[in-house]
């Protein structure tokens, strides 16, 4: 199933290029939010993210899931997967921008990113509802959680908790952002459904020690 979605995909949107993860000194855009939240942004920095796109299809090992929600139980609109402290990573890209990210946010977060979160977003009705990653120390902390991007474009919404949408980052192919400061506790993210055609998109979430 996973190959039927992807086999036209790459040749008809990317072109080839070599894969690189430069140093993220002089790419990153700074955005502040409210009550101590900012994001930062920086477009296609994994370079040659059309190569990396195919492998983490295929040589991740997607699940779906089931959670209770409400009264009911109900499908997880995404496949997903964790990668836990020590493991390793699917592709040399990721690695390489897990080591930038520690590099490059040594001294604001005083810790490393330790975790990879995957998720597979198939088309335009997969998504993620309005929340915050505020379970363990985030409920309490600051923190930092990076996203990189990989696949067609996606809107990641941003808003004050039970606020309006404040803004909208269109996260594209080798696209990163990082939500640092309070984000997590005091603003909410969402990938929200879309009726527009919109093709595969992956997600990969670093964090660092017991933030979800």
């Amino acid at each position: 199933m996973l190959a039927t979605m992807t086999t036209d995909f790459q040749a008809s949107l990317f072109t080839s290029a070599a894969v690189e993860v430069p140093s993220l000194q002089g790419l990153v855009r700074r955005v502040t939010l409210s009550d101590g939240a900012w994001v930062d942004v920086a477009r296609g920095w994994v370079r040659g993210a059309d190569q990396v796109f195919p492998r983490l299809v295929h040589d991740i090992p997607w699940h779906a899931e089931r959670r209770e929600m409400y009264d009911r139980v109900v499908d997880v609109p995404r496949l997903l997967h964790q990668y836990g402290i020590g493991d390793e990573l699917p592709h040399a890209a990721l690695t390489a921008a897990r080591n930038e990210l520690n590099r490059h946010y040594a001294a604001e977060l005083g810790e490393e990113f330790v975790t990879a979160g995957c998720c597979y977003y198939r088309d335009g009705r997969d998504s993620v509802a309005w929340h915050g990653d505020r379970i363990g120390r985030s409920r309490t902390e600051d923190t930092m959680v990076a996203i990189v991007s990989f696949g067609a474009p996606r809107q990641l919404s941003l808003r004050p908790n039970g606020g309006q949408v404040h803004s909208s980052h269109p996260l594209g192919h080798g696209d990163l952002i990082v939500m640092g400061g309070s984000c997590q506790r005091t603003w909410e993210h969402a990938i929200l459904k879309t009726a527009k055609a919109v093709g595969p998109r992956i997600s990969v979430q670093f964090r660092p020690f017991n933030v979800f």
